[in-house]
């Protein structure tokens, strides 16, 4: 019994190591981008909610296991890891991208999924880095096939990346960027509404804006925390 213990011990905290070498990876990332602050653990306290709402709602049953929503938990955080290749000019302008510009910024979505291969190679056993390869590589494709890297359309993209899909978008509509200013929580979910079948998976999103109550909770005890960081500098 006490040996059995001891394993379960041991195997926590190696979770608990992962989990949080996870969010220091992530936080070096997004400290390189200055305009999306705190964008890492907003997304990922969005798509939590998803998660939760499509596990209510019995959407994708068989896909909404209990290790579907742990590993795509962990993984929401490195979506946006490759862009740790991206330059900080192109990062960090201040304005829209130009064309040329905007194709190399879009790279950082396979070049997320490359960091993460090497990863699982190292560290095969960890289920979750397959959803981090997922969401990285695929987050910004279009359930319409519109989007990149790979113009993917429907249940071909990974559920994983249609979730962070609707989770990222909302987060980008609702934050300042140096392009625009942000938009407002309710625009923003009519946004959200209006490309349900198009942009996102409509199941995704039915789930997401079944969940306002939640999502609003997350947006505002940011944007708080926000606030009170700027009186205190």
């Amino acid at each position: 019994m006490r040996f059995v213990a001891d394993i379960q011990n041991k195997t926590e905290t190696i979770s608990k190591m992962q989990n949080g070498l996870i969010m220091v990876l992530a936080d070096m990332v997004e400290n390189r981008d200055k305009c999306t602050g705190d964008h890492v653990r907003k997304t990922a306290a969005y798509c939590r909610i998803i998660l939760a709402k499509m596990k209510e709602l019995g959407f994708y049953k068989e896909q909404m296991t209990d290790q579907f929503i742990d590993d795509m938990i962990n993984a929401a955080p490195l979506h946006d890891v490759g862009k740790i290749h991206i330059s900080d000019i192109i990062l960090n302008k201040p304005g829209r991208l130009t064309d040329k510009e905007f194709e190399i910024m879009k790279t950082h979505t396979v070049l997320g999924s490359k960091i993460i291969d090497k990863a699982i190679a190292m560290v095969s056993a960890s289920s979750y880095l397959n959803e981090a390869k997922n969401v990285s590589e695929y987050h910004h494709e279009k359930w319409n096939g519109k989007g990149y890297p790979h113009g993917l359309s429907g249940e071909d993209i990974p559920l994983s990346a249609r979730i962070m899909a609707v989770a990222d978008v909302f987060d980008a509509l609702v934050s300042e960027r140096s392009y625009k200013k942000p938009f407002t929580f309710e625009k923003a979910m009519s946004i959200i509404k209006e490309d349900a079948g198009s942009h996102f998976d409509p199941l995704v999103a039915e789930a997401f804006l079944a969940s306002e109550d939640e999502v609003r909770k997350v947006a505002q005890s940011f944007d708080n925390n926000s606030k009170t960081t700027e009186q205190i500098q």
